[in-house]
């Protein structure tokens, strides 16, 4: 494993800030194949949120419940990742990081095999909400990956992790069903058992000892992420424009996408509405290269192009109601908006202490979520009252709103 680190004598000087706040870790850097791993991780962590979706019907059959029922499921996960990005993710400001994050893999590979062998569904819904407490590595490794880069490539290395998300994500929708249809959906749970298991071993091996950054009661801690939104002026303007951007209109977007394609005149099934997602891919593509603009210092620009990105693909939008080729270019164009919205406020919120980078991380992905939770809301509600017309509507008003907010925060910054 020592092909992955490198030593330190081959990088550049850190600022005073990464002294202060980041790993402290004078031995090891980040290099390009630890970069890969620690991407890897971050996709597979995401992805065991996502291995149910494609396959709630084969559940509602074999565990005699209806397939409407199996929607809670969903919730279930949901539910225990918000408690998990909560109330575990701050633990990388104040324990050894290897540590927690091969212990808390360990523990989702734990959930996984509960999951697999679940003799009910009540059993499987308590087996897939401690899936998502324990499913939180990915969120853990993004700040400790922006730690040990170099302080010139912080941004590259949280775009090239939230590809690996984005990725993992995509790769998990797809490989759920095809394995599913040959061996059953048991078996998708068993296989991430083990790769969970594994990888969490290589992880242990490769990445360097780290101390704990500070000493910090844990109460305390969980107090001050939420503290965060008033000690750092930026962070609102950043929570606001990200949770409209990234949580409310990917929501509103996706959902009732699903709904457009399943009606007329489109009418597709489950596995063709989920190759239309792939047009998501532009994103992940595109969060290769988007943290670079915030290391050369054009994050908070860049950030209000991509809002302006995200706006055009909803007024495309408006004009797919019939066609499936504008809806694929709107779904492209949105991806490589959302995405770069996502790189750039994520290493901009990081960035404003890397002393607290996982609470500022957690306060950042749980305000994502409760702001997904709104756009899933309020998609059925709109969907029903105006249609996806109604639905592209509300998109464009919240991205001018965000857009405003945007330029206020700017001039915080």
């Amino acid at each position: 494993m020592e092909v992955l680190v490198k030593a330190a004598d081959d990088r550049k000087p850190r600022t005073e800030a990464m002294e202060a706040g980041a790993s402290k870790n004078d031995r090891f850097a980040l290099t390009k194949p630890l970069t890969a791993l620690l991407a890897i991780a971050a996709g597979l962590a995401i992805g065991n949120l996502y291995w149910a979706q494609p396959l709630l019907v084969q559940i509602s059959g074999s565990l005699g419940v209806e397939v409407a029922d199996t929607g809670l499921l969903i919730t279930a996960t949901q539910i225990g990742y918000a408690a998990g990005i909560l109330l575990i993710v701050p633990l990388g400001d104040i324990c050894p990081r290897r540590k927690l994050i091969t212990v808390v893999m360990a523990l989702a590979a734990c959930s996984l095999l509960a999951c697999a062998t679940a003799p009910s569904f009540l059993f499987l819904a308590f087996g897939l909400s401690a899936l998502g407490v324990t499913t939180v590595s990915g969120q853990i490794i993004i700040p400790l990956a922006r730690d040990l880069a170099d302080p010139k490539e912080q941004g590259q290395a949280v775009g090239i992790l939230a590809a690996g998300v984005m990725l993992g994500i995509l790769a998990a929708r797809t490989l759920s069903g095809l394995v599913a249809d040959f061996l059953g959906w048991r078996s998708i749970y068993l296989i991430a058992t083990v790769t969970n298991l594994v990888l969490a071993g290589v992880l242990f091996k490769a990445l360097p000892k780290m101390p704990a950054k500070e000493k910090t009661p844990y109460p305390k801690l969980i107090a001050d992420v939420f503290k965060s939104i008033v000690r750092y002026k930026p962070l609102k303007w950043i929570l606001i424009t990200n949770g409209i951007v990234f949580g409310v209109v990917f929501n509103l977007f996706w959902t009732s996408l699903t709904f457009l394609l399943a009606a007329e005149p489109f009418g597709y099934n489950t596995f063709q509405i989920g190759l239309v997602s792939i047009a998501g891919i532009t994103g992940a593509v595109a969060s290769f290269g988007v943290g670079k603009l915030q290391d050369k210092g054009y994050g908070v620009q860049a950030t209000g192009a991509f809002i302006g990105v995200s706006l055009l693909s909803m007024a495309l939008a408006f004009f797919a109601g019939e066609s499936l080729a504008l809806v694929v270019v709107a779904a492209a164009v949105y991806s490589l908006g959302v995405q770069g919205v996502g790189i750039l406020n994520q290493a901009r919120a990081m960035a404003l202490d890397p002393a607290r980078s996982s609470r500022l991380n957690t306060i950042f992905v749980f305000n994502n979520f409760v702001c997904g939770a709104i756009g899933s809301a309020a998609s059925g509600f709109i969907w029903a009252w105006a249609g996806w017309l109604g639905i592209c509507a509300a998109a464009v008003m919240v991205i001018l709103i965000a857009l405003v907010c945007w330029r206020i925060g700017s001039r915080a910054s």
